[in-house]
């Protein structure tokens, strides 16, 4: 239901048919026994190469016993647990950071952040960007944290939280655009104005920020690029053999709309 992982399958796709190969999905859930078919399979010789896409450190992967090259979208929780392997990642820190220095030169003075899984470097990431920024200014985060799982009910449920602890937040920086969404929901709802009450940033910049109510501010990740750099460092191992592992982390850009 993410978006985001539609755009990365457009990259992988592109550069999959280019070669002549054939994709195939493998949605694998987190709990190590719905894992177990998906590891059976790739562990069995049906495949050339795997990519694996949204990590969590909750139930690590044992990666060790796919006998095939590897690469990872995004920089693993638990890297040490498993062999060495490639991953491409955006520069999540980067971008965060971005996000939040802008709320504060624009005269934010209480910033919240809605921020993701913290099984995930993705979130954990964001997070750091965030606090860095605020340390570096010297603003405290106090009772201005909040988790979602980057879906849109996640978002506006914990803008619900945060408006009852933190009636004078003035500006959330959000952790994904799906949970943004439920951000600028629960802000209609408790009548209060984006931007002019509270300025609103999102992470990811899908299309549906485009079309929100104002339009979202948001960071954008070259998603189907790290879909299709994911894939040709595969292909690469596949042709050439294994090889050193690569780490390949985008850029990342602050895309400023009407919400901030």
């Amino acid at each position: 239901s993410d978006p985001y992982f539609a755009r990365i399958v457009v990259g992988v796709s592109r550069e999959v048919t280019a070669a002549g190969l054939q994709l195939v999905l493998l949605p694998v859930p987190s709990t190590r026994d719905c894992q177990a078919p998906a590891m059976h399979y790739l562990s069995s010789g049906h495949v050339d190469g795997a990519l694996f896409v949204s990590m969590r450190g909750r139930s690590p992967l044992d990666l060790d016993r796919i006998e095939v090259p590897v690469v990872i979208g995004g920089r693993p929780v638990h890297g040490g647990q498993h062999r060495q392997v490639s991953y491409v990642d955006a520069d999540n820190l980067g971008g965060a950071s971005r996000a939040v220095r802008h709320l504060i030169d624009s005269g934010r003075s209480v910033i919240a952040t809605v921020a993701g899984p913290r099984d995930m470097t993705v979130g954990l990431d964001r997070l750091a960007g965030y606090r860095q920024v605020m340390a570096d200014a010297e603003r405290s985060d106090h009772g201005l944290v909040f988790f979602g799982d980057f879906g849109q009910a996640s978002g506006e449920h914990a803008t619900t939280r945060l408006l009852e602890r933190r009636p004078d937040v003035d500006a959330i920086f959000t952790a994904s655009d799906l949970m943004a969404v439920g951000v600028l929901r629960a802000l209609r709802r408790a009548g209060r104005r984006v931007p002019d009450d509270v300025a609103v940033i999102g992470f990811d910049d899908l299309p549906i920020g485009r079309h929100t109510d104002p339009p979202l501010t948001t960071v954008r990740q070259p998603i189907e690029e790290m879909g299709a750099r994911m894939t040709g460092e595969l292909l690469s191992q596949i042709v050439a053999g294994p090889s050193a592992p690569r780490r390949v982390v985008l850029d990342t850009e602050l895309v400023l709309r009407a919400s901030a």
